[in-house]
């Protein structure tokens, strides 16, 4: 497959960012290419999953994250899903043999990705993901799964990690949220590996979301919370937890309220943050009426998260991300065993 490469102009003008198709294995995606790209420069990428039944066109129209991606100089890859893998062009995150590295879709994805990467300068420690329902869930899968290569995910009505196993288990834990979060989040960090890695992420959801329900938004929080502070140091010591150390109440103009919680680790940096809107239902926050599932009343979820990105990688130079994971003896399991015992039991209680 040739790649066509297009640098920026000097001067004021510059030529226009492209939206080209590719394929990786026989797998489509699209890819944008900022006008202002410079191969001398390397360029953050961000990997955008959609929901079901949306494709690439549809996705990008919706989230406008291509205007954006111009406008900060970015790339953006759109991966397609096909009616032949799901007849609804979901990301199958609730089967096994796509939760997994190396593996099935995530492979895919990763490849796709690394496909990208080969043919254009990238900036290796700006690479993200995000997504939107199903989506959404995939992506988180994904940082899972390959957190040396992403250095941030942002996950829009999604689940926390493997939230079902199954086809029907999806529909019950989109209902009703997944296993305890507390256990997932020690699979996640189990399931990184050698490449275990501390993973800012982003949350958006709607109050009135009917399809995903908001308990997952929660449910994704302390997942994280938990990976994140075993893959500080391998131990459960409250370096981050999923309770906010500050909540601001938002109102876009004319448009929705919402609360934006935020979650700050014991150095003080700001490692997750959950963005919950009033009244918005199953939908990509302050998107565009020109593609599906958005609410344009909502925050601008695409800006909000973009931006988030890049506080988390703006100090890449001065703080190593990845660290090493210890060996995870006895003491280690029963550390984490009596945890999550403290957890199940105050869920009886409750």
């Amino acid at each position: 497959m040739k790649f066509n490469r297009l640098e920026s102009l000097n001067g004021i003008d510059r030529a226009p960012g492209r939206f080209l198709h590719h394929s990786h294995q026989g797998n489509r995606y699209k890819l944008f290419v900022p006008g202002g790209y410079n191969p001398n420069q390397p360029a953050p990428l961000v990997v955008m999953l959609h929901g079901c039944t949306q494709d690439a066109d549809d996705f990008a129209a919706g989230t406008k994250m291509n205007e954006l991606a111009e406008d900060q100089n970015f790339f953006v890859l759109y991966p397609e899903q096909s009616f032949t893998a799901n007849s609804n062009k979901c990301w199958n995150w609730f089967y096994w043999s796509h939760q997994e590295r190396g593996k099935g879709e995530p492979a895919v994805i990763a490849g796709m990705v690394n496909e990208v990467k080969s043919h254009y300068s990238i900036d290796d420690n700006r690479v993200f993901i995000a997504g939107l329902s199903a989506g959404g869930a995939m992506s988180v899968i994904m940082a899972v799964a390959y957190p040396d290569l992403f250095s941030a995910v942002g996950v829009s009505a999604g689940l926390e990690y493997k939230a079902a196993r199954s086809v029907w288990r999806a529909y019950a834990a989109m209902e009703n949220g997944g296993p305890n979060p507390v256990r997932q989040g020690m699979l996640a960090y189990e399931k990184m590996g050698q490449n275990a890695a501390v993973m800012p992420i982003i949350v958006f959801h709607g109050t009135n979301d009917q399809t995903v329900a908001l308990k997952n938004a929660n449910q994704l929080i302390t997942q994280w919370s938990i990976t994140n502070d075993l893959a500080k140091n391998g131990k459960v010591t409250g370096w981050i937890n999923d309770q906010p150390d500050e909540t601001v109440d938002g109102h876009v103009p004319s448009g929705r309220k919402y609360k934006h919680h935020k979650y700050q680790n014991a150095d003080g940096k700001i490692l997750m943050e959950k963005i919950v809107v009033e009244g918005m239902e199953h939908a990509w926050s302050g998107g565009s009426p020109e593609g599906s599932y958005t609410d344009s009343q909502g925050p601008d979820a695409s800006r909000i998260m973009w931006e988030f990105f890049m506080e988390q990688t703006n100090d890449a130079t001065e703080t190593e991300q990845h660290v090493s994971v210890p060996q995870r003896d006895s003491w280690w399991k029963r550390l984490c065993d009596f945890f999550l015992k403290m957890i199940t039991n105050s869920e009886r209680k409750n």
